[in-house]
């Protein structure tokens, strides 16, 4: 079986910590995959990366057949089957959105053109580091000769974080949680959405809002707490989540890559096509399903006027994203 190149960007950071752990051990391609990592960081982080890369041989993990660390992009995205952009600037506490997007677009720019110049065309690209849905849409602007359906921005952190939450609440282990959504931005505007969602148990599935019984929670505390969650957890930890979004990365890429289960759909940033009035290419939060590595988004789900009123929200703040990243991507 020819080994999988798997590039991981911002290789020396936390994230990648955990991230390559688990690539390496096969929650990602399954237990029989070969994989050579590609891993990337800035120059001056080359020595901590050098330290990671001794750690992964220690860790002798015998699906591992090559790595390649490096600061060049040249050997980075070389013939590179699946890529995780996780490197960029890290959200600070008291930090503006706007102040992530002015210190990280520029970067995916370049790693845009990088995977355009080296990488293989069949390339799936899942942009992790913030903002991550406009980071993807960057991306893949300065790809052209990549399908735009090649780039997905990751929301399954925060569909995780749905799960686990509703599953808190009625006593349930988080798999049993179904068909959550998050539209829109990985943002404080995005609308975790329980609706079509439910709980699987012994007698039939139940839909969440039965399960629940207290539509005042699902349409105010719960999306409020999703919507925060990532700056609870920086609260508590003095540093952005970094575990969990290793285990959302591998998640999403996983299902990504083998499909997504009968019945279930999962929620990824992808390039709009329109649906449920979304403006056509941006990168926005759908619930999708995958059959050969292919995503599709699923339709007919309704929309009353409490979601239509959320989806314009996070809407309009990446039509800004949008314009405000590509003025600074021409300056």
């Amino acid at each position: 079986m020819d080994p999988v190149r798997v590039l991981v960007t911002g290789a020396a950071g936390q994230i990648a910590y955990s991230l390559i752990l688990q690539i390496g051990k096969g929650d990602l391609f399954g237990p029989s995959q070969p994989i050579i990592l590609h891993l990337l960081d800035i120059a001056p982080a080359m020595g901590i990366l050098e330290g990671v890369v001794m750690e992964i041989e220690d860790c002798a993990l015998p699906l591992i057949q090559g790595i390649v660390a490096t600061d060049k992009v040249e050997d980075a995205f070389k013939d590179i089957d699946a890529a995780f952009l996780v490197g960029s600037m890290p959200r600070r506490p008291g930090m503006e959105r706007k102040d992530l997007l002015h210190a990280n677009v520029k970067i995916f720019k370049v790693q845009g053109e990088a995977l355009d110049k080296y990488a293989k065309k069949s390339v799936k690209v899942l942009v992790v580091g913030n903002p991550a849905n406009t980071n993807a849409f960057i991306c893949a602007k300065y790809a052209p000769s990549l399908p735009k359906e090649n780039f997905s921005a990751m929301t399954r952190l925060d569909q995780n974080r749905v799960r686990a939450n509703i599953a808190k609440r009625i006593n349930v282990t988080p798999d049993k949680i179904k068909n959550t959504i998050i539209w829109g931005n990985h943002s404080s505007t995005q609308f975790p959405d329980v609706k079509s969602a439910c709980v699987c148990l012994p007698k039939g599935n139940v839909p969440v809002y039965d399960a629940v019984k207290d539509t005042e929670y699902l349409r105010g505390e719960f999306i409020k707490t999703i919507q925060v969650r990532g700056a609870t957890v920086m609260n508590a930890r003095k540093n952005s989540s970094a575990m969990s979004a290793a285990k959302a990365a591998v998640d999403h890429m996983k299902d990504l890559w083998l499909g997504t289960p009968k019945d279930e759909y999962v929620s990824m940033g992808v390039v709009s096509d329109g649906s449920y009035g979304v403006p056509k290419g941006i990168v926005f939060s759908f619930p999708v399903t995958i059959v050969n590595q292919k995503w599709k988004i699923v339709q007919g789900l309704e929309v009353d006027d409490f979601m239509r009123g959320k989806l314009d929200i996070t809407m309009k703040e990446l039509v800004e994203e949008r314009d405000e990243a590509l003025q600074v991507c021409e300056d």
